[in-house]
């Protein structure tokens, strides 16, 4: 490899929750293998673990919460600002004031506050056409920060948490590359 490959290459650390599926980290870790994202991962943390004294050895180019369970302390988010990626179960909007809107013009749910199998019962509870969510960049404003991506899933009649989810969970497999991919290349 010469020296301007690994001058190129980004180094991420992903953030996983110790009893999901860690099915975007297998989907991060494929799309490396094909040359889509040009980056290596340099750490894999689970939240039995203490992440910050890993993440200062590493200082990473970009940190990717893949179902990650904990709070993450304001300490991390200013000493790592604009670098760590949260799939949040909702759509949030680009600015607190405004709305966005599903495919089919009906307004979106933010689902501000909830996540996994709450945020997609909130879905079916609110009888929202679509379920979606969003990779933002962390900030001190819980749950709100730049948005990097959006995704939509359209919501059957017969679904129900698990239906739902099922499908959604594809897209934002596909979501979290598409945004790698952008930020790394």
């Amino acid at each position: 490899m010469s020296h301007k490959n690994k001058i190129e290459n980004k180094k991420i650390v992903i953030m996983v929750h110790t009893g999901g599926a860690h099915t975007n980290l297998k989907s991060i870790e494929r799309a490396i293998l094909n040359g889509k994202i040009n980056a290596e991962i340099s750490a894999v943390i689970n939240d039995n673990e203490e992440a910050l004294p890993i993440l200062d050895k590493i200082s990473p180019d970009y940190i990717c919460l893949a179902g990650w369970k904990k709070i993450i302390p304001e300490e991390m988010i200013t000493k790592y600002e604009n670098k760590i990626l949260n799939l949040h179960p909702g759509l949030i909007p680009d600015t607190k004031d405004q709305l966005v809107e599903n495919p089919d013009g009906t307004k979106a749910l933010w689902n501000k506050g909830a996540y996994g199998d709450k945020a997609n019962q909130n879905f079916l509870d609110q009888k929202s056409t679509f379920a979606g969510s969003s990779i933002h960049l962390l900030t001190h404003e819980f749950d709100f920060g730049p948005v990097l991506g959006k995704t939509f899933e359209k919501i059957e009649n017969n679904d129900n948490v698990e239906s739902l989810y099922k499908r959604l969970k594809v897209k934002e497999n596909e979501l979290y590359v598409e945004v790698l991919e952008k930020l790394t290349n």
